[in-house]
C-alpha cells in the first residue's frame, strides 16, 4: 500500500466536493488547539463557512485569523495480512488547506457567500430573511496552501507515471 501526493487540481477539488463537513482548526490565546466541524462552501481555492456572530472560535479567529482545514473521505480499513498487526492501515484521501479568516461583513458579500455553501448540499435557490443575514458570521479562508494524500492506495491501483502525482511512502 502506498501513499501518493495528489497535485491535479480537479482530483483535489472533487475530494472536497464529496465531503458533507470539514475540521476547522485554530489556535487559542494560550497556544491551545480548537478544531471544529464545520458544514462548507467550496469554490476557486475559496472555503465559505458560517457560525454564529459571536462565541469562542470567534473571539479565537479575532485574535489570530490562521486556520487549517481538512476534508477526509472514503475512510477504510484494510490490510494486506489478516494477522499481521503492522499490515492494517486505514484507506482514506484527505485535503488540508491553510490561510486566513476574513468575516464577511456586507448583506451582498454574505448572500453570495451562503449561496456558495448552499450548492455544497442542494441544487437548489435559496432567499435569506434581512435578520438570518444581519445575525450570521459568513468566513471567507482563501487557501494559502493546499495539499492531498491518498493513503493505504493499492499499488496496482498507480502503474504509469503521473506528473501530477508522487509516491510518498511505499508498504511492502
Amino acid at each position: 500500500m502506498r501513499t501518493v501526493a495528489h497535485y491535479n487540481t480537479e482530483f483535489i477539488e472533487k475530494v472536497i466536493r464529496s465531503c458533507d463537513v470539514c475540521f476547522v482548526g485554530m489556535t487559542d490565546e494560550n497556544g491551545l488547539p480548537y478544531v471544529l466541524p464545520m458544514n462548507f462552501g467550496y469554490r476557486d481555492k475559496t472555503v465559505i463557512l458560517h457560525s454564529a456572530p459571536d462565541g469562542k472560535k470567534i473571539d479565537i479567529l479575532k485574535k489570530n485569523n490562521a486556520v487549517s482545514i481538512v476534508f477526509s473521505t472514503d475512510s477504510e480499513l484494510v490490510y494486506q495480512h489478516k494477522q499481521v498487526a503492522c499490515s492494517y492501515r486505514v484507506q482514506s484521501t484527505s485535503v488540508i488547506i491553510t490561510g486566513k479568516v476574513e468575516f464577511v461583513d456586507d448583506e451582498e458579500g454574505k448572500r453570495e457567500a451562503l449561496n456558495i455553501l448552499m450548492e455544497n448540499y442542494s441544487v437548489d435557490d435559496f432567499d435569506y430573511s434581512k435578520p438570518a443575514v444581519r445575525n450570521v458570521k459568513v468566513w471567507r479562508v482563501k487557501a494559502e496552501t493546499m495539499t492531498c494524500r491518498e493513503f493505504g492506495a493499492p499499488a496496482r491501483k498507480y502503474k504509469g507515471s503521473d506528473p501530477d502525482i508522487e509516491f510518498i511512502m511505499e508498504k511492502k
